[in-house]
């Protein structure tokens, strides 16, 4: 069995469960059922607890985060991919990402804010009732640390993509503490910040058996130096990201590649994953599959189980921009003459890809029979990218460039430990910096990140890609969902929506 996947089979089930936990009446509590699971007979046990705490996971696998949503601002927001598909209205609710043309009903915006308020919500009941509760002390204090660790999570997601936001940190017992107006940001961020550094002292440095994949210490240290480098905050940012390479015992796979692969999920680089597994699910984006197998499969090739709908299509600059000799390129792109496992080759151009590119990383072929179902995880932190935390939090000094050289000797096949002709050195001000966010581009294209990473480094309103789509300065954060502002009398619209 892989890690972690005793939530995976459960969750369904689990996730509704959960639903009606925090909305019992006081009548009906009053009658203590025993054949249903309410707030009278549950969070009595360590397996309770956990039970509990795993739900919070499950909206990792849904339509409204790692399935679809954050690939489709990640990825096809930015300026590495367009949409694809097979034209015409085809993945419309992309084709609005990507050129900009963005309604407040647009259904990918919409699932992201509801994923990440149903995944907070479902932390903010087990840090109100796992701290009460009778059991074992080392588990309490677990399931603590990785309700605050998601919450964080989804709350980074949140802000960074919606700006302002409502913060709730408590599970709400009437409509008025629901519908409360957006937070600044500024003080989202600071709850951010509290919930990673609580995790820190309450997570663990590593799990065993079925509890590989959940959070551990190291997975909210490189979270938390991320969030730093997105307030700008380099000091913070470096100071963490050291305590991962010094203290995590992660170490880069000596091959690009061996990090996408089923074998090595959860493996020595990672610090958290979105699990997945294969063989439970068809037709749906809301788990326990992963549909990006069959979604950016070479368009009708026949490679994967459906045929493949060749969605996220890789832009042409994007691939013609990686170096000579970068190994990066063959384990992220489908480009034309690449074999198929059948012998047959990527034809020079497909419907959506005129230039017969695809995206290769996400790709386990015909697995299984089932449709919308890959079992391959998906790397939310690995070690690579704090390498280029450090790096640029540290400046262009000793060590940040050595940060840097390590993911750059990773990606051009020479040893990680030692000075090489692919080397960078003597930058300095922009043009280092500019280095360092070319670096993240190429490393983690395709890892839901680089949208962010353009509104971070200010690149989302000067690629000239995005202008010539059709960016306009208000879109450097998304629209409010309508249907939150319908329900909800104290939100108000993000400028220009």
């Amino acid at each position: 069995m892989l890690p972690l996947h005793k939530y995976k089979v459960t969750t369904g089930a689990w996730l509704l469960t959960l639903g009606l936990l925090g909305g019992c009446g006081e009548k009906f509590l009053e009658e203590a059922p025993t054949d249903q699971v309410t707030d009278a007979n549950f969070y009595r046990t360590a397996t309770d607890a956990i039970q509990a705490t795993t739900a919070i996971y499950g909206e990792l696998i849904t339509a409204g985060q790692y399935n679809a949503a954050l690939w489709g601002i990640g990825d096809i927001g930015s300026d590495i991919s367009t949409t694809g598909g097979g034209g015409g209205g085809d993945g419309i609710e992309y084709q609005q990402l990507d050129f900009y043309n963005i309604p407040t009903t647009n259904p990918v915006v919409n699932r992201l804010w509801g994923s990440c308020y149903v995944g907070i919500g479902r932390a903010n009941i087990v840090l109100q009732k796992v701290p009460a509760m009778s059991i074992d002390a080392a588990i309490q204090k677990r399931c603590i640390g990785e309700a605050q660790f998601l919450r964080a999570k989804y709350y980074f997601d949140l802000v960074r993509v919606y700006g302002d936001v409502p913060l709730l940190t408590t599970p709400p017992t009437t409509l008025a503490e629901v519908n409360i107006p957006r937070t600044a940001a500024a003080q989202v961020y600071a709850q951010i910040e509290k919930d990673l550094t609580d995790a820190i002292g309450n997570l663990p440095p590593s799990h065993s058996g079925d509890d590989i994949g959940r959070a551990t210490k190291w997975s909210a240290t490189a979270l938390l130096a991320k969030v730093y480098l997105t307030e700008g905050k380099m000091g913070e940012a470096a100071t963490r990201a050291r305590e991962v390479i010094n203290g995590s015992g992660k170490v880069l796979w000596d091959s690009y590649a061996d990090n996408f692969k089923v074998a090595n999920e959860n493996g020595k680089e990672s610090l958290f994953e979105a699990q997945f597994i294969s063989g439970r699910n068809q037709w749906t984006q809301d788990g326990p599959g992963f549909s990006g197998n069959e979604f950016f499969g070479p368009r009708g090739q026949g490679v994967v189980p459906q045929g493949g709908y060749g969605f996220n299509i890789p832009e042409a600059d994007f691939v013609a921009g990686y170096e000579a000799g970068d190994l990066r390129r063959d384990a992220t792109i489908w480009k034309p003459g690449d074999v198929y496992p059948d012998g047959r080759t990527q034809p020079a151009s497909l419907p959506g890809s005129p230039n017969g590119y695809g995206v290769k990383k996400w790709f386990v072929g015909k697995t299984n029979t089932n449709i919308w179902d890959s079992e391959l995880n998906i790397p939310v932190m690995r070690l690579a990218e704090v390498y280029l935390i450090l790096a640029e939090a540290a400046g262009p000094s000793t060590e940040g460039f050595e940060a840097l050289n390590k993911v750059r000797r990773r990606a051009f096949g020479k040893p990680i430990n030692s000075t090489s002709s692919n080397d960078l050195s003597g930058l300095s001000g922009d043009a280092y910096k500019q280095a360092i966010w070319r670096e993240r581009k190429y490393e983690l294209a395709f890892e839901n990140d680089r949208w962010f990473d353009m509104k971070r480094t200010g690149e989302l309103l000067t690629s000239t890609q995005l202008k010539a789509k059709g960016i306009k300065s208000f879109n450097v954060v998304l629209p409010i969902p309508q249907s939150e502002l319908d329900v909800n009398p104290g939100l108000r619209q993000n400028t220009g929506y």
